[in-house]
């Protein structure tokens, strides 16, 4: 469970935008949907791996 303590006279606007970074910081979102569908081992690895070819292209391109 998620606690923001909201400061004496802070507008509403940046505790929420302050509960929303934190709730992005842990993961949360990204675990249900990950559990929502099941993947294949494979499938899976396949994805990290095409993943880091894909930044690893972007970061070769930066040093040319």
């Amino acid at each position: 469970m998620l606690i923001i303590p909201i400061k004496e006279g802070e507008n509403i606007d940046r505790a929420l935008k302050r509960y929303k970074r934190k709730f992005d910081k842990t993961g949360t979102k990204r675990a249900l949907q990950s559990r929502k569908q099941f993947n294949k081992p494979s499938v899976v690895r396949r994805a990290q791996i095409q993943k880091a070819q894909y930044i690893q292209h972007l970061r070769d391109q930066e040093n040319i």
